[in-house]
C-alpha cells in the first residue's frame, strides 16, 4: 500500500522520526537522571532486620557493673564490646539498653538519691590491644530507658564515675584519655548541672588520665583520684610512661588536691586502683604497679591516706596491673576486702592472707560488687562474663544469658542448615548451626579448640575437619570424628630469622580446600591441610626492628603475652576467579600482591592516595566477579587516627580510589562485595555495619537490630545468601537473605511502586513438646530464620492517603487479608506458612489443649498476591514448596495437611456447638414464663443442652495428674499427633480419625435434632423477644480466638507466645504458665 494512501507524507514521516529520537534521548537521560541521583540511604532497608545468634555460653568480657542501691535485682552490666545491658530480676532476663551508642563501655553509675538517673561513660578502661574507643559519658533520667549524650567525647575512654549521694547532677568523672597518642581532654572532670556543663578539676598532662576515683561515703567531698601514666603502640605498652602516676586527694570537691606518697613507693609508679572503706572512711586500699617485685602490690591506709602500708602478697596482688586494678571493700567490714586479678581474690584480715575465689570462674576479673544486705553475696565480672556467689566466693554459678562473645573472625560452611564458626578473644574457638529447633541455644555451640580464638574454618571437602588458631601463630586441625586437635603451623627453617606471628596470624583456605596460608612475616602454603609447607614470599612487611622488642613491651610490668607481635601479616586472601593472584597485608602497612602465585611480590602503597605510612592493614577482598578488582580496608586508631579507610582497585592495584563517605564513621575493620550484584558492598567498622549499593559511591549505617559494635569479619553464605557478621561484643550477627537488597537499584528505585522478586518460601516442620529443659529463665535462645513467605516491594514515598493492604489468593478463593507496609523503601510483609489455629471448646485436659496451638501448613503452590495501594492494585506470586533434599515429600506433607484439616474442621465444629449449647442452657434457664408447661419445657431443654454440652468435654479435676477425656479431648490429642509431625500420617492415626468424624457426625445430628425438636418447640411458645436465639457458626468462627466460657479463657494468649515456648519447654512448666494465662 503507498504510504500516501494511509495518510503519510514526508513531513508527517520527519515528524514521527523527529520527535521518536526526542523521546529516546528523553528516556536516556532520564535514565541517566536516576542513576545519578541514587544513592544510599538507611530508609531504602526498610524492614530488613538482622538476628543475633548469640553465643552466650561462653560470653564475653565485661568491664563495670552497677548494681542499684534501692533494688539490688537491677543491675546494670557494661560490657568491652557489647553496650549495657540490664535486668530488673537479678539476671533471671537482661535485655541491651544502650544499642544506638557506642557499644564500648568503661563506667556505669547509679544516682544514690535518685536511682532513675543512670550515667554511662564509654571506652573500656582495660586497655589491651583489642580494646575498643569511646565517644564520652551518656546520662539516663528514666532508669535505663533512654539516653543523651552530655560531653566528654574526646575523652576516648572513661574508668570511673563517683556521684554525689544526695544530689544527682553532682558527678566525677575519671577519664583516661587517649590510649594511643596524646590529648588533653583527661583526668578528673566535675559537673553540677548534671552534665550540662564541665570543669576539668584534675589535670597533670596530656598524656596522663584518671583511671580511678573513690569517693568517702561520710563526706562526699572527699575525693581520692589515681592518675596514671601510660602510651600504647602497635607494637609496645607503656604502663608508667612519663612518670606522672600519682595517687591525688580532694577534701573541697576537686577544687584543691593534694599529692599522696608516703608510705607509698618512692620510685616511678605505673596504674592505681583504689577504694574506701564505706564502713569506715579512714580506710583505704590501693593496687600499686611498680618496677620492682618487691614494691609492687595492695597497700592499706587507715588515716584517709595520710600513711600506707604494704599488706599481704599474692601473685594476683601484683599481676598486669593494667589489666587487673579495681579493688572492692565489703560495706559492712573494712577488714574484708577483695582485688580483681587474672584470678579473683579475698581477704578477711585487712590484706595479710588472701584467698582464691572459685577457679572455675573465667579467668580475668575487672570488677567485683559485694551485696551491702549481705555480704555473702558477690557479683564479678571477667573476661568470660558475669558470675554470682552466694558464699563469698568459694562457689560461683554463671550467668549464661550475655551473648557478648567477642569474635574476631567468622567463617560459615554449606551444611543445612550452615553451621558458623568463629574465634573469640580469650575464649576459644566455636561452631554452631544458624538455625536450630527452638532456636539457637548455648547447647547447640560446640568448641574446637581454647586460647584466645581466631580463625576457625570448616574444610569445604573434608567435613570432619575444622582448622582453628590460637595466640602466638599456634594453628591445630581439629577432627570431629575423634575430637583430637593436631598442632600444624610452620616452623622457621635452618637460615630463617624466628618467626613472628600476629596475636591474630592470618588464615586462608582457597575455596576448593586444596591451599591453606598462614602467615607469619612470610607467607606459608600448605597442599596438604598443614602436614607441611611452602614458604611462598619474602618479609613482606617492613621488618623495622625498633618494631620487633615485644619482650620488653609492658612497661613497668612486662607484658609479653604475643599481642604485641609486629612487623607481620595480617591478612591473607586468595582471588577466588583465580589460584595465582593472592594479596597480603601487614600490620605495619604494606599491601603486598603476587599475580604468579608467590614468586614474585609487588608492594602497592605508592598506589594508595591520602593513606598515611605504617596504616595496618585490617582486609583484602578480592571481588568475586572481577579478578583485577579489589577493596581494601586501614586502620589508623593505634596511632590516635579514627579516619575510615576504604580502598577499591580495578585494574590490579596499579591505581586505587577512596571509597567511603561521610555517612560512614569507626575505622574500618572489614569489607565484602556481594556475590552477585557488584554494585552492593558491605562494610564493617568499629561503629556497626554500613551499606552501599552503588559500588562504594554512596554509604548508609544500617541499624534495624544492628548494634553501633564492631564488625571484625563478615562472610556471604552463597547458598542462603545471608551475610554472616563477626562482632567483637555482640557475637554472630546474621542478615538474612541479601535478595532484597540485592534488586535494591537505580533502576528500581526510579519506580513509584515495584514488587521485588522472592524466593520461595519453604514449609515448616512439625515440633513436639517436651523439646526443652528446665533450664530457667538465665539462658539464651538466638532466633531462627523466619519461616514465614515473604512478600517484598518497594515504596518510593511513604503512603499517606486511602488504605493499603495485601491479599493472598489460592486457586480463585481470598486466604487472608494482611497490613501492608507503608513507609519508604523497602517493605516487607509476612504471610504465615500456616493458617490460624482451630477454634476449640474448652478443656482442662491438658494434652488435648496443647493439641489446638497451631494451625496447620498452607497447600504447597503457587498464591496470587494483590497489593491494594489507594486505588492502585498490583500483583505478584509468591511460591510455597518444600526445601531440596526435604525428607517429607509434598504428597506426604499434603497427606498430613489433608488429614489434619479434617480434624481441624471438626474441632471447630465442635468448638461451636458447644459454644450454641452453652447459649441454650443459659437461655431457656433464665426464662421465667408465666406458662407451667412452658417452664418445664424450657427447664428441661435446659438440662438437655447443658448435658449435651457436658458430655462433649472434660472440665473436671485439676488440669494436671485428674483428668478425664471426652470427645473434645481425643480430638485435641489426635490433632497433636498429627501437627507436630509433617510427614505423611499413620495408618492407626487415619483410622482414629475417621472414628472421630463420625462420633462427630453423631454429636451432630443430635445437635440438629435439639434445635429443629424442642429447642423449636419451646420457640414456638414463646413471644419473639424471649424466643432463644444463638450465634451462627460463621460469626461464631469469625469472632476474635478465645473460648465459650470462662474456662476457655486458659487459651488466650498473646499471637504465638505460648506455642513458641511450648516447642522449647518441658510439659510441666508450660502446664503452669498456662494456668496462669
Amino acid at each position: 500500500m503507498n504510504p500516501f494512501e494511509r495518510g503519510y507524507n514526508r513531513t508527517t514521516t520527519f515528524y514521527i522520526m523527529k520527535h521518536t529520537f526526542t523521546l529516546l534521548l528523553l528516556a536516556f537521560a532520564s535514565a541517566l537522571s536516576a542513576q545519578s541521583d541514587f544513592k544510599t540511604t538507611t530508609a531504602l532497608f526498610g524492614d530488613l532486620r538482622a538476628r543475633q545468634i548469640g553465643p552466650a555460653v561462653m560470653s564475653g568480657r565485661v568491664s563495670c557493673l552497677a548494681v542499684n542501691p534501692d533494688d539490688a535485682a537491677t543491675i546494670f552490666i557494661g560490657a568491652a564490646g557489647g553496650g549495657v545491658w540490664k535486668t530488673s530480676s537479678a539476671g533471671g532476663q537482661v535485655q541491651p539498653v544502650f544499642d544506638d551508642y557506642t557499644q564500648s563501655i568503661g563506667a556505669i553509675a547509679i544516682a544514690p538519691s535518685n536511682t532513675d538517673v543512670v550515667y554511662v561513660g564509654t571506652g573500656e578502661p582495660w586497655p589491651r590491644n583489642s580494646v575498643s574507643v569511646g565517644t564520652g559519658i551518656y546520662r539516663s533520667s528514666n532508669n535505663g530507658v533512654d539516653w543523651k549524650p552530655i560531653g566528654l567525647d574526646d575523652s576516648e575512654r572513661i574508668a570511673d564515675i563517683s556521684v554525689h549521694p544526695e544530689n544527682a547532677d553532682v558527678l566525677y568523672v575519671a577519664a583516661m584519655g587517649h590510649l594511643w597518642d596524646a590529648n588533653e581532654e583527661r583526668g578528673v572532670f566535675k559537673s553540677s548541672d548534671g552534665g550540662k556543663s564541665w570543669e576539668k578539676v584534675l589535670y597533670i598532662d596530656e598524656h596522663t588520665g584518671a583511671a580511678n576515683l573513690a569517693m568517702d561515703p561520710s563526706n562526699p567531698d572527699v575525693l581520692y583520684a589515681a592518675m596514671w601514666s601510660h602510651r600504647r603502640l602497635p607494637w609496645t605498652f607503656d604502663s608508667g610512661f612519663n612518670g606522672n602516676s600519682a595517687l591525688h586527694k580532694t577534701t573541697d570537691g576537686g577544687k584543691n588536691w593534694t599529692k599522696l606518697s608516703n608510705g607509698l613507693p618512692q620510685e616511678k609508679l605505673g596504674r592505681i586502683g583504689i577504694a574506701v572503706a564505706p564502713s569506715d572512711g579512714n580506710v583505704l586500699y590501693a593496687s600499686v604497679e611498680t618496677g620492682t617485685d618487691e614494691t609492687q602490690g595492695m597497700y592499706r591506709s587507715e588515716d584517709a591516706g595520710a600513711s600506707w602500708k604494704m599488706i599481704g602478697r599474692n601473685q594476683n596482688t601484683g599481676i598486669r596491673p593494667f589489666y587487673f586494678s579495681r579493688i572492692e571493700v565489703d560495706p559492712n567490714n573494712a577488714e574484708i576486702v577483695a582485688k580483681c586479678g587474672l584470678n579473683g581474690i579475698i581477704s578477711d584480715n585487712s590484706g595479710d592472707t588472701w584467698r582464691i575465689f572459685d577457679q572455675a570462674v573465667h579467668s580475668d576479673f575487672h570488677d567485683i560488687w559485694i551485696d551491702p544486705a549481705n555480704s555473702k553475696h558477690v557479683l564479678v565480672a571477667t573476661d568470660g562474663g558475669v558470675y554470682e556467689s552466694y558464699d563469698r566466693g568459694y562457689t560461683f554459678k554463671m550467668w549464661m544469658n550475655l551473648p557478648l562473645s567477642q569474635f574476631y573472625h567468622v567463617s560459615a560452611d554449606n551444611a543445612k542448615p550452615y553451621r558458623v564458626y568463629g574465634g573469640l578473644q580469650d575464649n576459644g574457638s566455636w561452631f554452631a548451626a544458624a538455625n536450630s529447633a527452638g532456636g539457637i541455644t548455648n547447647s547447640d555451640w560446640k568448641k574446637t579448640f581454647g586460647g584466645d580464638g581466631f580463625y576457625s574454618f570448616r574444610h569445604p571437602t573434608k567435613e570432619h575437619i575444622v582448622f582453628s588458631e590460637y595466640q602466638g601463630g599456634k594453628l591445630v586441625r581439629y577432627d570431629e570424628r575423634t575430637g583430637q586437635a593436631k598442632s600444624i603451623p610452620p616452623y622457621a627453617q635452618k637460615g630463617e630469622d624466628p618467626l613472628r606471628f600476629n596475636w591474630n596470624a592470618p588464615l586462608h583456605i582457597s575455596q576448593d580446600g586444596k591451599r591453606l596460608y598462614f602467615g607469619a612475616q612470610y607467607l606459608y602454603r600448605s597442599t596438604d591441610d598443614g602436614d607441611s609447607w611452602s614458604r611462598i614470599s619474602p618479609d613482606l612487611s617492613t621488618n623495622d626492628p625498633e618494631k620487633q622488642k615485644q619482650d620488653l613491651s609492658g612497661g613497668l610490668s612486662i607484658d609479653n603475652s604475643t599481642a604485641e607481635n609486629h612487623t607481620t601479616i595480617y591478612v591473607v586472601a586468595e582471588s577466588p576467579l583465580d589460584a595465582n593472584t593472592v594479596w597480603a597485608g601487614t600490620d605495619d602497612g604494606n599491601l603486598q600482591l603476587t599475580r604468579d602465585g608467590g614468586k614474585s611480590w609487588t608492594k602497592l602503597n605508592a598506589q594508595l592516595p591520602d593513606l598515611p605510612a605504617n596504616t595496618w592493614v585490617t582486609f583484602v577482598e578480592p571481588s568475586p566477579h572481577d579478578v583485577n578488582t579489589a577493596f581494601v580496608t586501614f586502620d589508623g586508631h593505634r596511632t590516635g587516627d579514627l579516619t575510615t579507610y576504604l580502598y577499591k582497585t580495578t585494574d590490579g592495584g596499579k591505581s586505587w580510589t577512596e571509597i567511603t563517605d561521610d555517612n560512614v564513621s569507626g575505622y574500618a575493620l572489614s569489607v565484602r562485595q556481594d556475590l552477585v550484584n557488584p554494585q552492593l558492598v558491605f562494610l564493617g567498622t568499629e561503629f556497626g555495619l554500613y551499606i552501599s549499593l552503588d559500588g562504594g559511591t554512596t554509604w548508609a549505617p544500617f541499624r534495624n537490630n544492628m548494634p553501633k559494635v564492631g564488625v571484625r569479619d563478615m562472610v556471604i553464605q552463597a547458598r542462603e545468601a545471608d551475610l554472616v557478621m563477626g562482632t567483637h561484643g555482640r557475637g554472630i550477627i546474621i542478615l538474612d537473605d541479601l535478595e532484597a537488597l540485592r534488586q535494591l537499584t537505580a533502576e528500581t528505585t526510579s519506580k513509584k511502586f515495584t514488587f521485588l522478586e522472592v524466593k520461595p518460601a519453604f514449609l515448616g516442620g512439625g515440633t513436639g513438646l517436651g523439646m526443652g529443659d528446665f533450664s530457667g529463665s538465665g539462658t539464651f535462645v538466638g532466633g531462627n530464620q523466619p519461616r514465614a513467605a515473604r512478600i517484598m516491594y518497594y515504596n518510593q514515598r511513604r503512603h499517606m492517603f486511602g488504605k493499603m493492604y495485601v491479599e493472598v489468593w489460592k486457586d480463585g478463593k481470598l486466604l487472608r487479608t494482611l497490613p501492608a507496609g507503608k513507609g519508604a523503601g523497602l517493605n516487607v510483609v509476612e504471610l504465615p506458612t500456616s493458617i490460624r489455629k482451630p477454634k476449640a471448646a474448652p478443656t482442662n485436659n491438658r494434652m488435648a489443649l496443647f493439641g489446638a496451638l497451631s494451625g496447620p501448613n498452607l497447600p504447597a503452590g503457587t498464591y496470587d498476591v494483590k497489593l491494594v495501594k489507594g486505588k492502585e492494585t498490583f500483583e505478584t506470586k509468591i511460591e510455597l514448596t518444600v526445601e531440596e533434599g526435604d525428607v517429607y515429600s509434598v504428597a506426604d506433607r499434603e497427606a498430613q495437611r489433608e488429614l489434619l484439616m479434617q480434624v481441624y474442621d471438626d474441632t471447630e465444629e465442635l468448638a461451636w456447638i458447644y459454644h450454641v449449647l452453652k447459649q441454650i442452657e443459659e437461655k431457656s434457664g433464665a426464662l421465667t414464663p408465666q406458662k407451667k408447661k412452658t417452664g418445664m419445657m424450657a427447664k428441661e431443654l435446659s438440662q438437655s443442652a447443658g448435658s449435651m454440652k457436658d458430655g462433649l468435654v472434660f472440665l473436671g479435676g485439676d488440669g494436671y495428674i485428674n483428668e478425664g477425656s471426652r470427645l473434645r479431648e481425643e480430638m485435641g490429642n489426635l490433632y497433636f499427633d498429627i501437627s507436630t509431625f509433617p510427614g505423611k500420617p499413620s495408618d492407626s492415626q487415619v483410622k482414629e480419625a475417621a472414628r472421630i468424624h463420625a462420633e462427630m457426625a453423631k454429636v451432630k445430628s443430635s445437635f440438629e435434632t435439639m434445635l429443629t425438636g424442642p429447642v423449636a418447640s419451646l420457640n414456638a411458645k414463646l413471644d419473639e423477644a424471649q424466643r432463644i436465639s444463638w450465634t451462627e457458626k460463621a460469626d461464631f468462627l469469625a469472632a476474635e480466638a478465645g473460648g465459650s466460657d470462662a474456662g476457655s479463657q486458659r487459651q488466650r494468649w498473646s499471637g504465638n507466645a505460648l506455642w513458641k515456648a511450648a516447642l522449647h519447654n518441658p510439659l510441666g512448666a508450660l502446664w503452669v504458665q498456662l494456668l496462669q494465662q
